[in-house]
């Protein structure tokens, strides 16, 4: 029996296929061994790579299915690194999950994790370590300096206030008066 030209047409086609749906797979896995991607990071990625998106949306789906791209464990995990490792208070761990196009139900799951009292604790260390850093300016230059630098780390008014408060405390309790004359 000969093979007619559609069905040749056909098998490339469907080998090509399975050609970029094994290509799909081998770049997500080795995305997400690199580093933690969102699902939505994964297709962009895989759209620059010229894979169609009828390909890797099933491929993708597939994934997800056997727990490989896991946005809401992905969320976690990022909020309470970035909160516990790099000091981030909820706004920008929040503005993150978001530049990442994560669910805001799943951002807002993961953020639960992060209670006011945690973030007002991390802000405190930070503010008290940042202090010593600050002992050679006056009181006010080291005031408007910890406030900035405590309010792009993400904290709300209200705790960089206190936190700020805690850490002038501790700053007078051992003697800096801020400017240091010799």
């Amino acid at each position: 029996m000969a093979v007619t030209s559609s069905d040749d047409a056909s098998e490339e086609l469907d080998e090509e296929t399975e050609r970029q749906t094994r290509k799909a797979t081998g770049v997500a896995i080795r995305q997400l061994a690199r580093r933690g991607m969102s699902r939505w990071e994964l297709e962009q990625l895989l759209t620059k790579r010229e894979i169609a998106p009828e390909v890797f949306g099933p491929e993708l789906d597939r994934l997800e299915k056997l727990g490989v791209i896991d946005d809401a464990s992905l969320a976690a995990t990022l909020a309470f690194t970035q909160h516990s490792r790099k000091g981030l208070g909820r706004t920008v761990i929040e503005q993150d999950l978001k530049r990442r196009h994560i669910d805001p139900e799943l951002i807002e799951a993961a953020l639960e994790d992060i209670g006011e009292d945690d973030e007002l604790e991390r802000a405190t260390e930070l503010a008290v370590k940042r202090i010593g850093q600050l002992s050679g300016y006056d009181d006010e230059t080291a005031r408007r300096r910890l406030h900035g630098f405590l309010a792009r780390k993400g904290y709300t008014s209200d705790i960089v206030r206190q936190a700020m408060d805690a850490a002038f405390a501790g700053r007078r309790s051992r003697g800096g008066s801020g400017v240091r004359f010799q």
